[in-house]
């Protein structure tokens, strides 16, 4: 498929995405604050996303006769390793880094060094030489990682909890690329929208065992309003909807134009972390988020969208 100009109500869809990313991070944050833990979080939403995801393909089933529900029993195993990369240990990671330094940071670091990892991990595997502007921002990005944690664990009075955190989060840009690099094959093959209902599935279930094990699956039946509020948000807005609305867009004007919007996810979420949850952003996270942000342009950066209005 040709990529063309984006059209106002695609770029109104992409934006209200960004939006719904962005605040997940907070909306995480808020589900803390109600005594949940982050295995617990991670469970809830992607056992309940997986049963919407299961009802929206048996819809498309009675609609589209012809539509591949079942995968090959060969590649049920690369299903069940994207589960566990890109959902299971993904968001583990993330919400225990949120819990520990904070929506705003998880959002730089998760997000901004993603694309940074893949491009590394794509010239790696593919033997291709980096440029030197990609060299450049990778440099540029690396240092404003240190600052951002560096300075930030010097500044801060809890520093051993956000720089364990911190560190947790870095994790998390690898699993991703990992999970984008191994899963850009499978979705060749098989419809993207129908892989990513199988993940999520697989990766609530995978979560289960590990919620039984520090007693929190039982939560589910005490939660507060608040509580079901935030985690029925992350399973259908960010998780049902926002996977559909980006493989929609992706679909019509391809993934470059489309993934450009996600650099503006990590302001989403600052701004609501300040606005919503009295989060306090330190001149070292602005700092260092702006330097990450320069560098992940130089190295991926090579068309804006066009608006078609």
């Amino acid at each position: 498929m040709t990529a063309r100009a984006i059209s106002l109500f695609e770029a109104i869809l992409m934006m209200s995405l960004i939006i719904f990313w962005g605040s997940s991070f907070v909306v995480v944050t808020v589900a803390l604050g109600e005594k949940l833990t982050p295995i617990a979080i991670a469970t809830y939403r992607f056992l309940i996303a997986g049963v919407f995801f299961l009802a929206t393909l048996l819809f498309k089933k009675i609609r589209e006769r012809n539509y591949r529900l079942l995968v090959e029993r060969k590649d049920s195993s690369k299903m069940f390793f994207l589960a566990l990369v890109g959902v299971t240990f993904f968001f583990t990671a993330q919400y225990t880094g949120i819990r520990m330094a904070g929506a705003s940071i998880a959002a730089i670091l998760v997000c901004l060094l993603s694309p940074i990892l893949i491009a590394v991990f794509s010239a790696r595997m593919l033997k291709e030489h980096l440029t030197k502007r990609q060299i450049s921002g990778i440099c540029i990005a690396a240092t404003g990682t240190f600052i951002v944690i560096a300075g930030s664990t010097l500044s801060l009075s809890d520093s051993r909890d956000f720089f364990l955190g911190s560190l947790i989060l870095l994790a998390t840009p690898i699993l991703w690329a990992i999970y984008s690099l191994f899963g850009k094959k499978v979705m060749e093959k098989y419809d993207p929208f129908l892989v990513v209902a199988y993940v999520t599935l697989i990766g609530g279930l995978c979560l289960t065992p590990f919620s039984l094990a520090e007693n929190s699956f039982h939560q589910i039946f005490t939660l507060s309003l608040n509580a079901w509020l935030a985690i029925l948000f992350l399973s259908l807005t960010c998780s049902l909807l926002g996977y559909y609305v980006w493989f929609y867009v992706m679909k019509h004007v391809g993934a470059a134009v489309t993934s450009s919007f996600l650099f503006a996810e990590p302001l989403v979420t600052v701004l609501f972390a300040v606005a919503f949850i009295g989060e306090k952003i330190s001149p070292f996270i602005l700092i260092g988020g702006f330097l990450i942000f320069t560098g992940v342009y130089l190295v991926t950066m090579k068309q804006m969208p066009r608006l078609k209005l």
